[in-house]
């Protein structure tokens, strides 16, 4: 049962993903990225449950906004015929 449930978030979160621009990808694998690493350093460190949460927290924050603002200048613009293609901004 708790495969099932697991199996089907993460194919949730994979069409979700599939959806988002570039930054947003980005900033989302910054957010993981960070918040793991948060999440050890806190726990290497001898921190508590709670501890090991803030270090996750604050490190998912900061991974999402150095990922964000890492991006290239990307943006997406539309053809005359309406296909969608990316270029520099």
């Amino acid at each position: 049962m708790t495969r099932l449930i697991l199996s089907t978030l993460a194919v949730v979160a994979l069409l979700a993903a599939a959806g988002c621009t570039t930054t947003e990808k980005r900033a989302g694998t910054g957010a993981v990225v960070g918040a793991g690493t948060g999440a050890l350093i806190a726990a290497a460190t001898g921190s508590s449950g709670r501890g090991v949460a803030t270090g996750a927290l604050i490190g998912g924050a900061a991974g999402a906004l150095i990922g964000a603002a890492t991006t290239p200048g990307m943006c997406r613009y539309r053809d005359a015929y309406g296909r969608v293609y990316e270029a520099a901004c």
